[in-house]
């Protein structure tokens, strides 16, 4: 076959148009310049079998290792307990307060009174003993001492009984007491007893007492006392009913727990029967004075 200057030409130009289309199928697809990229983000694991369930290690290791316990450490750690360790402590105390001790000068004379008890024993039962008496113009005008007694019947409050002798200026007298004393509501201090010896001779006595506390030493109290009896005692001089009836206020100041000086305003008056049998005597049915006096317990 003779091959033409025109047939060479057409067959070239074909070749040439076969490589443009191939070129033209692959345009738009970058080509990626690494390998790698397509494992871009995948950390490759180097040798994570030798180190899979190994603990941490110790980031310090001490110079000196701790010592041993030695027999003397354990023994000053674990004393040995002897068995009379293990028995409660005895529970055996004691009170003695000096409630009130204190003096007066008015119109009327200078005196002396106090007002004391105390107890002995443990929570649940006690030996109390309480005394008050008066001392006026230079003698002893009258006293008392209760030995009684306790019995705690709840957290707050006794149950007392036992014996009451008053001496003085008249006929001493013993009787039988039995009441009750404690702790009441808003923490007044109250107390009530009878006070039993035959005719003539029984008597309800009341008393209650109230600390208020202006500052962390110093404190007011007030207190009231009544007596009521159930018969005239001439020899006494008491009559029947409501006979006698004390008010006080006294401002203390505890220079210590165990002490404190005080002073303070009482008023004393006696009703019905028992004011006239004190103004058969030539005394009167009232009394106020200031006092000054000291209050300690040990």
């Amino acid at each position: 076959m003779k091959m033409t200057p025109r047939f060479l030409l057409f067959i070239t130009l074909a070749l040439a148009a076969s490589n443009a289309c191939a070129q033209d199928a692959h345009a738009g697809h970058a080509m990626p310049t690494n390998a790698a990229d397509a494992h871009a983000g995948h950390a490759m694991p180097s040798h994570a079998h030798d180190h899979a369930g190994r603990p941490a290690a110790a980031t310090q290791i001490p110079h000196e290792p701790v010592p041993a316990l030695s027999a003397d450490d354990m023994a000053a750690a674990f004393p040995v307990l002897k068995p009379h360790s293990m028995e409660h402590a005895s529970t055996f105390n004691s009170l003695v307060l000096f409630d009130h001790l204190e003096a007066w000068n008015n119109a009327h004379g200078s005196g002396q009174s106090w007002e004391a008890r105390g107890w002995f024993g443990d929570d649940i039962d006690r030996l109390w003993l309480r005394s008050e008496g008066q001392r006026g113009d230079g003698h002893l005008a009258g006293w008392s001492l209760d030995a009684l007694y306790g019995h705690s019947v709840s957290p707050w409050w006794d149950v007392v009984a036992g014996l009451r002798h008053d001496g003085g200026d008249g006929p001493g007298l013993t009787r039988a007491v039995i009441g009750v004393q404690g702790l009441a509501p808003y923490k007044f201090e109250f107390a009530a007893t009878a006070r039993l010896g035959g005719a003539r001779k029984a008597e309800l006595a009341l008393e209650a007492e109230y600390d208020v506390l202006l500052s962390n030493r110093l404190i007011l109290q007030p207190t009231l006392e009544a007596v009521i009896a159930a018969d005239d005692d001439p020899r006494r001089g008491t009559g029947s009913g409501l006979g006698h009836a004390e008010a006080g206020l006294r401002l203390r100041y505890e220079i210590t727990r165990r002490f404190a000086p005080y002073v303070g305003f009482v008023h004393e008056r006696r009703f019905a029967r028992t004011a006239a049998l004190h103004r058969d005597a030539g005394e009167g049915a009232r009394d106020s004075r200031w006092v000054a006096g000291i209050r300690f317990w040990f």
